[in-house]
Formats: C-alpha cells, structure tokens, sequence
C-alpha cells in the first residue's frame, strides 16, 4: 500500500511524500521548502523519484530546484510551472501521472490559477488538491473566473464521497469562521467547527479532510442549494460561488 508522510512546513504548509514500498518510488507533492521535504525523505530512509506540482506558486514549486539537485528527481507538473521551474513532463486534465503501479488521475481545478491540477489516486481513495480546495473552503480566485472555479469544484464534488483531500495548507480554523457566518444554520457544519477547535488546540492537523463531510458543510462546495444562494443571490451555483469568494475575501 501506498505510505503518505504529512508534516509542516513554512508558515502554513502541508508538504507530502508519496511512498510506493514496492517500487521504492517517492514523489514529493509540491515542493514549498526543499530543504524540508530532503531532510523529511532522510529521516524515513526514502529518495525522492519525481516532484508532482499542482501549481507555479512558490510555495508549491519553489523547492523543485534544490530537490533536483540533490536527488535528480523528475518533475511533472503543469505547463505554467515553467514560470518559476523547469518540468520534465507537462500534464493537464485527462493525463495520468504514475507512481510505480499507481496510477493518478490529472484533474483541471483551475481558477486559483489558470493552470491549476489536481492528482486523483483512486485506487487509494485520496487526492493531492493543492490551493483549489481546503477543508471549509477554497483557494483565493487569483486568475480564475467564477464560472470556472464553480467548475473545478464541481469536478472534485463528483469524487467519490469517500476520498481523502490533501489540501495544501492548515487553514481550517480561519475558514470555519466564516463557514459559520455564510451558512448559520449547518448543524452538522457547527459540530465539525468544534472538533476543528478541538484538534487545533491539541496541536492536531485538519487535513487531509473528506470529502463527504465537506460536500455536507463546505459553503463553496454548496454553492447550488437553495439556502446559499437564498442568503447570497445568484441566478446560479457560479454566481453565488463568486457571491461567496468575494465575502470571504473580505471577511
């Protein structure tokens, strides 16, 4: 079975190493400090194989360069990772990235950035979401437009309920705040705020999430039920999503 070793790092970031025991293939899921993942790698005794980016920020390929240099990692990534980093080979929706025998789905989740992508493994259940999707919220709309932010989000609702989302930093406690303020009356958003209260105060992580319970509480996964869009307008599931984006960029 696959092995996932989580760990911080930076201010807020989740880093991922991806380990097939059989094959002995280690991919490092963005890179936001390098020097972490290699010294993290070390310690579990793997070698870094392949670098795969969800997009060109620098705290999602800034490290690509020094992983490279040390291990001689090839990296698959998103044309608009060439911005900041070379790529070995480019993916986009539709593509498959493989580890070993596993086999990733690539998935458009763009409007964070034009060329964001997801990995969907779904013979282990999980997927490495980047910025698209946090647990109870979404990335900022840095380049996207609504429609097309709706759009991703709703390719990673189709998912099966049951996968496991990696999401790219520990914003979980910020977000149910204004979860609860864009949808009062989620009972079962108010009890997910209170365990996310709970393991921030034992030092815990909130990722990876499920995606079941975010399709229940996550406000811009819910952007086409009626009672978001009866509290933030729109003609449509697009239109209160960027009601939504816009609140929550001020908030």
């Amino acid at each position: 079975m696959l092995e996932i070793h989580q760990f911080p790092c930076l201010s807020d970031n989740y880093g991922f190493l991806l380990h097939d025991p059989d094959s002995g293939e280690t991919a490092a899921i963005d890179t936001p400090d390098g020097a972490e993942y290699l010294r993290q790698a070390q310690a579990k005794g793997w070698r870094i194989t392949q670098i795969w980016n969800t997009h060109w920020h620098p705290d999602h390929a800034g490290g690509n360069a020094a992983i490279v240099a040390a291990s001689g990692a090839t990296v698959v990534a998103p044309a608009e990772v060439e911005r900041i980093a070379p790529i070995d080979t480019v993916v986009a929706d539709g593509d498959t990235a493989r580890l070993g025998q596993w086999q990733a789905r690539v998935i458009d989740v763009s409007g964070h950035t034009n060329g964001h992508i997801a990995y969907h493994l779904p013979q282990a259940n999980i997927a490495f979401v980047g910025d698209s999707v946090f647990a109870l919220g979404c990335g900022r709309m840095f380049e996207g437009q609504p429609q097309q932010f709706w759009d991703s989000l709703d390719r990673i609702r189709q998912l099966p309920a049951d996968t496991a989302l990696y999401c790219a930093h520990e914003y979980t406690q910020a977000n149910a705040k204004f979860a609860l303020h864009a949808d009062p009356d989620n009972a079962e958003l108010q009890r997910y705020a209170s365990e996310i209260d709970a393991k921030r105060a034992q030092g815990e992580p909130t990722v990876p999430t499920d995606l079941g319970r975010e399709l229940a509480t996550n406000p811009f996964l819910r952007a086409d039920t009626a009672v978001l869009r009866d509290r933030w307008g729109g003609n449509n599931a697009a239109e209160t999503f960027a009601a939504l984006r816009a609140a929550k960029d001020n908030f």
